[in-house]
């Protein structure tokens, strides 16, 4: 089992990677970003990367926690990083990110590939009919905050889909 992480350290990495490539991330790309880092280590690590669940949200999945960090910076690109509280003195502290070798290689895979497309587009992948958070999104009942994306289920459906990018 892979060992799990903070969605903001995930995060961070994403736009410090993106940063390093000077490509732009908007809080919408970031949430899909982080989620099919998520997905694709499900499959190819065999165990979650981010320790919380995904809620589905009209535009995809979302970590709630995460989409408050870069709010602020509403369709615009994110120019800071997500802070968390350092229990030793009170402070506000940019969260850090320290990925086993085999974590490392795999999220520059995953962030290569899909961190090209539009926000556009990776919401249109993250709402493929049939998928997770199809699945949530459009069951039976009322729409209501808090729907959480199981990661069987998205284990169960992106093992049957090709990875869009190369595994090393």
């Amino acid at each position: 089992m892979t060992e799990t992480y903070d969605g903001r350290a995930v995060a961070n990495f994403i736009l410090d990677y993106c940063d390093g490539r000077g490509r732009s991330v908007t809080n919408l790309a970031l949430q899909k970003l982080v989620y099919f880092c998520h997905v694709w280590s499900l499959i190819a690590l065999g165990g979650p990367l981010v320790r919380h669940k995904f809620e589905a949200w009209e535009f995809g999945p979302v970590l709630p926690y995460l989409y408050r960090s870069f709010k602020n910076y509403d369709r615009a690109p994110i120019v800071g990083r997500a802070t968390q509280i350092d229990p030793s003195d009170g402070k506000q502290r940019v969260v850090g990110y320290d990925f086993s070798f085999e974590t490392d290689s795999l999220l520059r895979e995953i962030v290569e590939f899909y961190s090209r497309l539009r926000a556009g587009d990776l919401v249109e992948l993250s709402h493929v009919e049939g998928g997770p958070w199809h699945s949530v999104w459009n069951h039976a009942g009322a729409v209501n905050p808090g729907m959480k994306i199981d990661d069987m289920s998205i284990l169960e459906f992106y093992s049957k889909v090709p990875t869009p990018f190369s595994i090393q």
